[in-house]
């Protein structure tokens, strides 16, 4: 492993835990980055996490809201009242459950690939330059 210094073992992700990301992603190929760090050659069942989604999200929920509070309150509620709005608590939903994947895998920068949360790569823009990094330091064991 002294050959790929940015490649590190992640710990065992207790089985609660994984219970959390209801996406099956955690079984293989998971990309963590930001819209200012993006990514190419990533496989399709990849499970690809911007870390600023969520403050994006935000950004536009808040956006044209009013500076008196009380009428800020106004059009959010009638915002809330929008059928799209169901959507949008699914999509803050999936952007945080990705945080929260990070968290516990420990990611400590982007971007991040991560393969059977057992192995990392940082700094690697090109997913499959990772992957196949990862593939040399497991000895070319699938």
């Amino acid at each position: 492993m002294s050959s790929f210094p940015q490649l590190r073992p992640l710990a065992v992700v207790s089985s609660l835990c994984l219970l959390v990301w209801s996406h099956a992603a955690f079984a293989g190929v998971e990309v963590f980055t930001t819209a200012g760090e993006p990514v190419v050659n990533a496989p399709a069942s990849a499970a690809v996490v911007e870390m600023d989604a969520p403050a994006r999200l935000d950004a536009r929920i808040s956006q044209d809201l009013p500076a008196d509070p009380s009428r800020a309150k106004q059009a959010l509620q009638s915002r809330m009242s929008d059928p799209e709005w169901q959507r949008t608590l699914e999509d803050y939903g999936r952007l945080y459950q990705g945080l929260a994947r990070a968290w516990m895998l420990g990611i400590e920068k982007v971007p991040a690939v991560v393969v059977d949360s057992q192995y990392v790569v940082y700094g690697e823009p090109d997913v499959g330059r990772a992957l196949e990094e990862i593939e040399q330091a497991r000895g070319g064991q699938p």
